[in-house]
């Protein structure tokens, strides 16, 4: 089966009269390897990992542009003017007066979260993190020779439905042995923006303990939810300053993961220290094309950032629509993020929501065992409307009313 014809007027989020961007063409991503669009065959419409189907930003495609035409392609090196404009980005949106010298720029996020892991525990000392989580966060510990720990999130509920980080729950998993806790915020897959008092919570557990910890931010400039701005755990807890190491990258927020590049915010000099000896040797310099896509991303993407966000608003209440009409089938509206974590337990897939959807739906989710959840699935909503709805037609015919 063909993917949808997208035909029809162009659909363009508007910032102002002079500003527009266009969020519904359907780009052909099958003519470049991709791990999105080549994993299953051309028939099935593909909503699992998490890069979006829009492209990225035009000053972000000018900027690589203009850095193709110079030619030469060597050995990179710390770029100030990046280092400036992301402290320019994290003092305008989230209040956090960071320093230049405290980035420490990274081919990735996930790299990041294995050097923390082998900076901060030696080989069989524990790393915690909770459950459900993003895969990497399972995987890293057993890769390194560390043990890994988890702790459930609390199920939805309170006065705002929301998945819960349950405190009592955290403290009684850290072990003797536990030295580093991997986090997550916003919290991929739920979308959950943590609450401050969660998040003070959670740093009083981790100065008890002495334990590191690794705050993944990735989607923090993904928020939907107006009502519940992203606060970086650094300026929400500064008293964690020694033991703090914050992820940041412009690689969701601006689709330009392929070009792997993040940064490692690493406020306290020997911490930075400890984590950078692990990096010497074990990973690349930044590669270059990937520093001009991030500079361009943050001096000039905050329109095309708002534009995205009010597409993503509407595809989240599109879903929605759909999820009302699937019996036994739950979710949470995420609060932050393009990703949808959808509770098939009390449906007629709930033995293997996945395997079953890509079957009878062709539509491939992520499925939530590779979460740490059974009878679960993750959905990303980051593509053109149109190819949204034709996935979700597919799944109304395994699932509807």
């Amino acid at each position: 089966m063909a993917l949808p014809r997208l035909g029809g007027p162009s659909f363009r989020s508007q910032m102002s009269d002079a500003v527009t961007f266009d969020f519904h063409t359907l780009i052909d991503r099958r003519q470049h390897p991709s791990v999105k669009w080549q994993r299953y065959p051309d028939d099935v419409l593909p909503l699992w990992v998490a890069d979006m189907d829009f492209a990225s930003p035009p000053a972000v495609i000018e900027a690589l542009k203009a850095r193709l035409a110079h030619g030469v392609f060597g050995y990179g090196n710390r770029w100030s003017e990046l280092e400036h404009t992301l402290v320019e980005w994290s003092g305008m949106h989230y209040g956090w007066a960071i320093e230049p010298e405290w980035q420490c720029w990274l081919p990735g996020a996930v790299p990041a979260l294995h050097i923390a892991a082998l900076a901060f525990a030696e080989a069989g000392e524990g790393v915690l993190t909770p459950r459900p989580i993003y895969p990497p966060f399972l995987a890293t510990p057993g890769h390194l020779g560390r043990q890994l720990q988890t702790f459930e999130l609390a199920e939805p509920g309170g006065s705002d439905g929301q998945w819960r980080l349950d405190l009592e729950r955290l403290e009684a998993a850290i072990e003797p042995n536990t030295r580093v806790l991997l986090w997550c915020h916003p919290h991929n897959p739920t979308g959950r923006v943590w609450r401050a008092d969660e998040l003070c919570g959670l740093a009083e557990l981790v100065q008890k303990h002495d334990l590191v910890v690794v705050s993944d931010e990735l989607h923090c400039d993904l928020v939907l939810d107006p009502q519940r701005p992203h606060q970086p755990l650094g300026a929400l807890c500064p008293q964690l300053a020694e033991r703090l190491i914050t992820l940041w990258a412009p690689s969701k927020t601006f689709n330009v993961a392929g070009l792997s590049t993040a940064c490692a915010v690493i406020e306290d000099r020997t911490l930075r220290q400890r984590f950078l000896a692990k990096v010497e040797g074990l990973l690349p310099h930044v590669n270059v094309l990937g520093i001009a896509a991030a500079q361009a991303a943050y001096a000039h993407g905050e329109p095309w950032r708002q534009a995205l966000l009010q597409v993503l608003r509407d595809n989240l209440a599109l879903l929605e629509q759909h999820v009302a009409h699937w019996p036994g089938v739950h979710l949470v509206s995420p609060q932050a993020t393009y990703l949808a974590w959808l509770d098939f337990r009390q449906s007629a897939l709930a033995g293997d929501p996945y395997r079953r959807l890509l079957k009878q739906a062709r539509v491939a989710l992520s499925p939530g065992p590779d979460y740490g959840r059974e009878g679960f699935a993750r959905l990303n909503f980051g593509t053109p409307t149109a190819a949204l709805a034709e996935a979700l037609q597919r799944m109304d015919g395994v699932l509807g009313e």
